[in-house]
C-alpha cells in the first residue's frame, strides 16, 4: 500500500514547533518588521558621534542591540515556518521581506566598525577600563583590531551590506528548486510505492528492502540531475559572491575570508583534509564489512546504509528518554531542561509533512526558545538526528542565559562540537547497557551513518569547495559536467574498488554537491563538521573517563559562545583543535567501530 505524507494542517500540533510563543500570528511579526524599519533613522542619528563620549557608543550599542534583537526573532519565525512549508506563499514572501529588512539594518549599521577604528583601539581600551556599562566589550574591541585591515570605509561597509540581499539571490534560488520544484518518483519495494520527498529520503535509504533503496536513491538523484544546469548555475553564483566579498575586504582567498574573523589558521582547514586522506583505506574496509555482512555479489551506493540487523522501532518519546540518559553525566539541570524543551514547550517540529524541506537544524534567538527543525521517523537515524539538534538548542540556551547579547551567538566551530558531544554520549550509553548484538549492531550501524556524512561526505565537499573557490578566484567557469565530473571523482576515491560506481550510477554520485541546498553557499563552511566531531569524541572521552573538571569544563565552554576565539573556547573544555590530534584520533575511532562491527556480523553468521 502506498505511503503518503500529511499536509501541513493536518499534522498533530503537540509534535509543531512553538510558533506563537515568537509572535501570536503573522501579523504580529508584519508590526515588528514595520517597527524595524520606521526605526532605522534612530541609527543614523549616531553617525559621526560614536566618539563623542563612552556614554553615547554605550548608547550606540543599547540602540542597535533592540533593533537586533526584534530582527532575530522575526527571522527565527519566518526560518521555521517556511521551512515547515515551502509551498506556502505568505512564508515564502515574509522569508523574502525579512531578507530586505535585514539587509536594511546592516546598511544603517554598517558606519559603526568604521568609525570605531577612527576612534582608536587604545581609546576604545581605555573606555572599557573606564565605563561600566563598555567593560564586557573587550573581547569584541578585540576582533575588531584583529579585522581592522579588512573593514572598508564607511561608503564602502554601506554597499556592501546593501548587496547581500541580492547576493544572496542563487542560494534562495537552489532552496526554491530543490525544496518546492524538484518532482520525485515514488520509491517501490515490497511494501508498494512509497513517496520521496526531502523529508523521507534518508529513512527509504535505510530500508531493509533493497528495491526501495535502489529506486528511492535514483529517484532523488535523478531529479538532481534534471536540474544540474540551473542548480550548477545557481553555485556558480554563490561562489562569485563568495569571491567577491573576500577581495572587497581584501583577503588573499575565500579561505582565508572564511577563516580569519575566528582566527582560526588554515593549517586546521588542511589538517582535516590530510587525515581524511590519510585514512580513506578505513572506508574501503567498511565497504567491505558491509558487502560481506549483507550477502551481495556487488555493493552499490543505496546499500551503504541498508541495515544489518533488524531495524530499532525508537518511537519520539523514547528516544527523548535515551537521550536524557545519555547526557545525564552533564548534570540533572541540563536534563530536565532538554526534556521540558523536547515534550512540554514544543522547541521540536517533529514530523515529515508535505512541503517540509529536506535537513534538520536549531535556530532560535535570545528572545525565542532554542527550536529545532526535523522529520522524525521512528527509527535509530532520527533519533541520533535529535540529539544531535539537541545538542545544539541546549548550547544556545546556555549561551543565550549567560552572555551579553554581543556575545551570545557562536560559530559552527564551536557548535558541531556541541551537537556531536550528544550523539557521542547517548550511543556510548546505549553500548554500555544494550548488549543485544542485534542492538549493538544498529548503534554501531548509527554510528557509521554520522561517520560517512562527517568523516566522508563533508571532507569531500571541502576538497570540492576548495577546488571550485580557487578556480572561479583563478578565473574559470563552474558547470554542470565540470562540477559534476569533480564530486564523482571524490566520491571515487572513499568507495574505492568495493562500492560499484558505473555508468548511471557514477553520474547519480556525481550529483551529490547539488544534494546540500544551503552548505555550500556558506563559504568553507563543511570541514567544521569533521572538526565538530573529532572535538566531541576528545570531550566525550574525558567526561566518560571522569577527568578532573570535565563537566564543569564543557560547560564552561557551552556558555562562553562568542565571548572567546573558538580554539580557545574549546581548549579550556579541553581539546586542542588547532593540533592534528584530534582529527586523527576520531579516525581511530571509526576503524574501531568498524572492527566492532565486523566482528559483530561474523559472529551472527
Amino acid at each position: 500500500m502506498a505511503k503518503h505524507l500529511p499536509s501541513r494542517n493536518e499534522v498533530d500540533r503537540r509534535f509543531t514547533w512553538n510558533s506563537e510563543s515568537v509572535f501570536p500570528d503573522p501579523e504580529a511579526w508584519d508590526a515588528a518588521v514595520a517597527t524595524i524599519l520606521n526605526r532605522l533613522p534612530d541609527l543614523g542619528e549616531f553617525k559621526g558621534h560614536l566618539g563623542d563620549s563612552p556614554d553615547t557608543l554605550a548608547d550606540w550599542f543599547d540602540t542597535a542591540e533592540k533593533l537586533q534583537r526584534l530582527m532575530a526573532k522575526a527571522q527565527v519565525y519566518t526560518s521555521m515556518e517556511y521551512s515547515c512549508d515551502v509551498g506556502d506563499q505568505g512564508a515564502a514572501a515574509r522569508a523574502d521581506r525579512v531578507r530586505s529588512a535585514s539587509a536594511q539594518l546592516s546598511a544603517a549599521m554598517s558606519f559603526s566598525l568604521p568609525e570605531m577604528i577612527a576612534i582608536g583601539l587604545p581609546k576604545l581600551r581605555e573606555w572599557v577600563a573606564t565605563s561600566p556599562r563598555l567593560a564586557h566589550l573587550g573581547h569584541h574591541f578585540d576582533r575588531i583590531e584583529k579585522l581592522r585591515e579588512h573593514i572598508r570605509p564607511p561608503d564602502v561597509e554601506e554597499v556592501l551590506s546593501q548587496v547581500t540581499d541580492s547576493l544572496s539571490t542563487a542560494l534562495s534560488a537552489h532552496a526554491v528548486l530543490a525544496n518546492t520544484d524538484l518532482r520525485f518518483q515514488p520509491a517501490a519495494g515490497v511494501d508498494g510505492h512509497e513517496e520521496v520527498a526531502q523529508g523521507t529520503i534518508s529513512h527509504l535509504l535505510a530500508s531493509p528492502d533493497r528495491e526501495t533503496r535502489r529506486t528511492a536513491y535514483e529517484s532523488y538523484a535523478d531529479a538532481h540531475l534534471a536540474m544540474r544546469h540551473t542548480m550548477a548555475a545557481t553555485l556558480a553564483g554563490g561562489i562569485k559572491r563568495d569571491v567577491f566579498f573576500a577581495r572587497s575586504r581584501r583577503f588573499a582567498t575565500s579561505l582565508d575570508a572564511a577563516l580569519a574573523p575566528n582566527h582560526i589558521p588554515a593549517a586546521v582547514f588542511h589538517n582535516v583534509i590530510r587525515a581524511f586522506r590519510d585514512n580513506l583505506g578505513t572506508w574501503h574496509r567498511y565497504w567491505r564489512v558491509r558487502q560481506r555482512a549483507l550477502r551481495l555479489e556487488t555493493l552499490k551506493p543505496y546499500d551503504t546504509r541498508a541495515p544489518l540487523a533488524p531495524p530499532i522501532k525508537v518511537p519520539y518519546e523514547q528516544s527523548v528518554d535515551w537521550i536524557s540518559e545519555g547526557v545525564g553525566p552533564l548534570g540533572e539541570e541540563y536534563v530536565r531542561v532538554l526534556r521540558r524543551g523536547a515534550l512540554e514547550e514544543r522547541w521540536v517540529d517533529v514530523y515529515p509533512n508535505k512541503g517540509k524541506r529536506m535537513g534538520a537544524f536549531s535556530t532560535g534567538s535570545p528572545d525565542t526558545f532554542p527550536f529545532i527543525f526535523m522529520s522524525y521517523n521512528d527509527d535509530i537515524y532520527s533519533m541520533s538526528t535529535l540529539a544531535h539538534e539537541l545538542g545544539h538548542s541546549m548550547h544556545s540556551y546556555y549561551s543565550r542565559r549567560t552572555q551579553p547579547f554581543v556575545y551570545s551567538n557562536y560559530g559552527l566551530f564551536q557548535a558541531e562540537v556541541a551537537s556531536n558531544m550528544h550523539q557521542a554520549l547517548t550511543r556510548r550509553h546505549l553500548l554500555d547497557t544494550k548488549k543485544e548484538p542485534a542492538f549493538q549492531i544498529a548503534v554501531i550501524e548509527e554510528a557509521m551513518s554520522n561517520f560517512q556524512r562527517y568523516f566522508f561526505i563533508m571532507p569531500s565537499l571541502a576538497r570540492f569547495e576548495l577546488e571550485i573557490h580557487e578556480r572561479v578566484e583563478r578565473g574559470g567557469a563552474l558547470t554542470a559536467d565540470y562540477l559534476n565530473g569533480l564530486m564523482a571523482g571524490l566520491m571515487e576515491e572513499v568507495y574505492g574498488t568495493e562500492v560499484e560506481l558505473n555508468g548511471a550510477d557514477r553520474e547519480r554520485a556525481g550529483s551529490t554537491w547539488s544534494q546540500f541546498h544551503t552548505h555550500l553557499y556558506s563559504n568553507f563552511y563543511v570541514y567544521q563538521y569533521a572538526t565538530g566531531i573529532a572535538g566531541a569524541h576528545h570531550l566525550a572521552q574525558r567526561v566518560a573517563d571522569g577527568a578532573p573538571r570535565a563537566v564543569e569544563n564543557y560547560l564552561a565552554f557551552l556558555k562562553s559562545a562568542g565571548s572567546m576565539y573558538p580554539l580557545d573556547g574549546l581548549k579550556m573544555a579541553g581539546v586542542d583543535m588547532a593540533s592534528p590530534e584530534p582529527v586523527q584520533a576520531a579516525f581511530a575511532t571509526l576503524a574501531e567501530m568498524v572492527t566492532r562491527l565486523e566482528e559483530l556480523t561474523t559472529a551472527k553468521d
